[in-house]
């Protein structure tokens, strides 16, 4: 009774205030018959109060599509309610039937390098969209999609982290903190989901949606596109809720491959055990290959050390990577790719990083950072000029030796990462090199006695 009586009193109130601005503007016209700027005025002064009434009673509706492109490395979309994929158009639509809204869209494309023209143009646009019309759902689903894409550099082992894995532990901990989500991989190869499928596994119990390999619409409660990510090898826990960390990141790897591994055994034939050294090799890597590994090799014994070369390659298990490095007390190598593997120790260990001539500010980005949050004993060991095959390409004087950051000061285009990533190749300094090696044996030698 008391809601009728509302509805009652409401329609008269709107019928009250349409015939006071009919009257209103009958009468002021009627007043001033000939101007016709006074009429052109009171009718604009009456559309804008109608569509003020209109505005108050028939207010416009949220869209449940919202997206946030404000970030350097990154965009998100989402869309706020029940959701369908039709994975053969590569849209997302809100599966309202009451959103009597025009057909709004939006485009992502959900992988966060969008500082990178180049690779973002090989990633693959998703749209969004809001309209009356949505495809028949085949598959529900009970819990909301988070949607990025496996694309861009995806096969490089540091790529793989910085771009994928990384971004979405970070997304999973800022959009879905403790709640159950279901992965959907764009432009994923066959050999991803197989090469990390324990890892998916921690992040989610569903199976993961390859859009390229599947043509049923799926529908989900909600659904986020995009993954968010701090910047290069970066865990920045004061912008995740839970003040989350490489220690929590690399707790998750734990429980990704440690329950599969096994344990790793010394290989020292003398009584007392010696710390177990990993000296990550490019062999048949392109520039940056350690010239004299035989001797390197030679002298990482002498100094105290077991050595073990790490030759990683695209099939290499994973399980088995994890064990050797979670087991031993230091690991070496020259800037690259395969340094990744350094969040597979454990912390306190020994991390030694050669840097090449040039690359001074890929070291710390790449790898710096990941040692320290992860609490790793951590050294640079940035290579003399003498150290670099550069030398005998450029000679002494060349700027590409003497001043690569003024080089490097127009950016770091492809040419000139070119000649310090793939052209340049490295003779370690042996006696300098031993200083380094001494001060690393000290700490995996006390990292040894006191956790195994």
């Amino acid at each position: 009774m008391r809601k009728m009586k509302k509805r009652v009193l409401v329609g008269l109130a709107s019928l009250c205030f349409c015939f006071i601005v009919f009257h209103i503007s009958v009468s002021l016209t009627s007043r001033f018959p000939h101007s016709a700027a006074f009429s052109v005025e009171t009718r604009e002064i009456t559309r804008e109060i109608l569509e003020i009434h209109e505005q108050i009673h028939h207010p416009a509706q949220k869209s449940p599509i919202s997206c946030d492109r404000t970030c350097k490395h990154y965009d998100i979309c989402s869309i706020n309610g029940p959701t369908g994929l039709d994975p053969t158009t590569s849209t997302f639509f809100t599966m309202d039937s009451s959103q009597l809204a025009p057909l709004e869209v939006e485009r992502i494309r959900p992988y966060p390098r969008k500082f990178e023209d180049f690779i973002m143009a090989q990633i693959k646009d998703l749209t969004l969209a809001v309209g009356p019309r949505s495809p028949p759902c085949k598959v529900q689903h009970n819990a909301p999609a988070l949607v990025f894409a496996a694309g861009g550099y995806t096969g490089n082992f540091w790529h793989d982290f910085n771009d994928g894995f990384i971004p979405l532990f970070i997304t999973a901990n800022t959009l879905f903190p403790d709640q159950d989500f279901v992965i959907v991989v764009s432009q994923a190869p066959k050999w991803w989901i197989y090469k990390y499928a324990d890892l998916l596994r921690i992040f989610t119990k569903h199976p993961i949606i390859t859009m390229g390999n599947d043509a049923t619409t799926h529908c989900f409660p909600s659904a986020s596109l995009g993954l968010i990510s701090h910047g290069f090898m970066t865990i920045n826990q004061t912008l995740i809720p839970r003040a989350k960390t490489f220690l929590h990141f690399r707790g998750l790897l734990d429980n990704a491959y440690k329950r599969r591994s096994q344990p790793q055994i010394l290989s020292s034939e003398q009584t007392k055990p010696r710390p177990r050294l990993v000296l990550a090799s490019r062999n048949h890597a392109t520039g940056r290959r350690i010239v004299n590994q035989v001797q390197v090799v030679r002298l990482v014994k002498k100094v105290g050390f077991d050595v073990i070369v790490f030759e990683p390659k695209a099939n290499n298990s994973l399980h088995e990577s994890y064990a050797l490095l979670n087991s031993s007390h230091a690991f070496v190598g020259v800037h690259g790719a395969a340094l990744t593997h350094s969040l597979f120790l454990r912390p306190g260990s020994v991390f030694v990083q050669v840097v090449p001539i040039g690359v001074d500010w890929a070291a710390n980005a790449c790898f710096g950072r990941v040692a320290k949050g992860l609490r790793l004993e951590y050294f640079e060991y940035k290579i003399g000029v003498k150290e670099s095959s550069l030398v005998d390409k450029y000679g002494n004087d060349s700027l590409v030796v003497k001043d690569p950051f003024g080089l490097q000061k127009m950016g770091w285009r492809a040419e000139v990462m070119d000649i310090y990533l793939k052209e340049q190749n490295v003779k370690l300094d042996l006696v300098r090199f031993k200083g380094y090696l001494k001060q690393a044996f000290k700490k995996a030698k006390k990292f040894m006695d006191n956790n195994g």
